[in-house]
């Protein structure tokens, strides 16, 4: 095997999808057949793992891609790693490769907003782009990357900021602010088997399904707060209630851009949930957020250590 071979893991979403009879899409490319279409012309070993719509991707099937990537990392023959997956969870399964990312070695995630059989797909040239950047041996201090619609993101505070554009991704970081600090990796963990629940609020909530989430006995809540970290007074006082029972909260924000820090006073404002142990999801969305929260209570850690600055 070639020294400079990349590894490509299909796991399927959009970038694998063909139309099937009804002209519904169906991921159906095999990791091969991307290598093909994309035309590169590096030494690629194929991986299929799974070919699935990524809002079915569980948190066990998380946690075989993140093993297949390390065993494809623990051959020295293999240069980097590009992950195919669907765009509608691609940034948090980025951020979980992420979390447990110590190799000097780039690991790149990528898919397709057209399907492979569109007349104009986008998938072969983020394909390229993602084998790029291993190939000129990208900027390792960044992490895991995503490579999508001409543009290279830290996986770390990205978002799906929108439904149909080919550069769909963005990060919350907006123009001049100090980038989102990457908290030193830690060994892999499961993430299946952690309960975290996302709940979001609205302008005048009650706290009717904090207290049902709570009766759940989850293993942590994530909050999808409004503004910088706020949610309803009602909402807020159901919440102090999950924290005091023992349930770590993790308090994002709906908004697109821009970091979570608490500030506001009153039940649901962020500076009063955090006086009461709610933890500020910083540069995370939602999604991230719960996939560090899951990672913290299989370690043992304190979810701050892994939701960074």
């Amino acid at each position: 095997m070639n020294a400079s071979e990349i590894a490509l893991v299909a796991t399927g979403g959009t970038i694998a999808c063909e139309a099937d009879a009804t002209g519904a899409l169906v991921p159906r490319r095999t990791a091969a057949e991307l290598i093909e279409s994309a035309g590169v012309d590096v030494p690629c070993r194929p991986v299929d793992v799974r070919a699935v719509d990524s809002s079915s991707m569980t948190l066990a099937d998380v946690d075989a891609l993140i093993a297949v990537v390390h065993e494809q990392l623990a051959d020295p023959s293999v240069a980097g790693v590009v992950v195919t997956h669907g765009t509608d969870s691609l940034a948090e399964t980025a951020f979980a490769l992420d979390l447990f990312h110590s190799d000097p070695r780039p690991v790149v995630v990528t898919g397709a907003q057209r399907a492979a059989d569109a007349e104009e797909p986008d998938g072969p040239g983020n394909v390229r782009a993602a084998m790029e950047h291993i190939v000129s041996g990208g900027d390792l201090s960044k992490g895991v990357v995503v490579a999508f619609g001409g543009q290279i993101h830290p996986a770390r505070g990205l978002v799906k900021a929108d439904t149909h554009a080919l550069d769909a991704f963005r990060p919350t970081v907006g123009n001049g602010a100090v980038a989102p600090v990457r908290p030193d990796p830690i060994a892999p963990v499961a993430l299946a088997g952690a309960t975290i629940p996302v709940v979001a609020a609205w302008a005048g909530a009650d706290g009717s399904i904090v207290d049902a989430v709570a009766a759940l006995k989850p293993d942590g809540i994530v909050v999808e707060g409004l503004g910088s970290g706020n949610v309803s007074d009602e909402m807020g006082q159901a919440l102090h209630r999950a924290i005091d029972a023992g349930i770590p909260v993790v308090i994002t924000t709906v908004v697109p851009g821009g970091k979570v820090e608490f500030a506001y006073g009153g039940a649901g404002g962020g500076a009063t949930l955090g006086s009461r142990g709610a933890i500020p999801g910083g540069w995370l969305r939602a999604g991230q957020a719960r996939i560090a929260l899951a990672a913290a209570v299989s370690a043992g850690v304190d979810p701050r250590t892994l939701i960074g600055g």
